[in-house]
């Protein structure tokens, strides 16, 4: 009987974790529109998503960009979070530029920035 109680308990506690996971959504943008050769700020903006178990990372041409800033952890409504990352940057052309997105250690998910030329 203990185990059956035991089992229940954690079939209930997993399906109540699993309920409150929610995906985030990854908007990847520029502060102005793209130039090549002009500087600008790449942003990374990841929101509604929970639990607060994440990281983002901004590429260049896959290799993670030095000195990118982060916001703080903020949370919406319904308690699901928000976060924003940013990096100054001179887009060139043939350079890819992106987001990698990893939520809940699971394998990352790699969103493009896509010029305004």
């Amino acid at each position: 009987m203990k185990l059956l109680l035991s089992f229940v308990v954690a079939c209930v506690l997993y399906v109540s974790t699993q309920a409150k996971e929610s995906h985030p959504k990854v908007q990847v943008y520029s502060y102005s529109p793209g130039e090549f050769g002009k500087e600008n700020v790449l942003i990374c903006h990841v929101s509604g998503f929970h639990p607060p178990d994440i990281s983002i990372e901004l590429l260049k041409n896959g290799v993670e960009i030095p000195n990118a800033k982060q916001t703080d952890l903020a949370f919406e409504q319904g308690w699901k979070f928000h976060l924003t990352r940013s990096v100054a940057f001179t887009p060139q052309k043939n350079e890819e530029y992106a987001c990698s997105v990893r939520h809940m250690k699971k394998s990352p998910q790699k969103y493009s920035w896509e010029p305004d030329m």
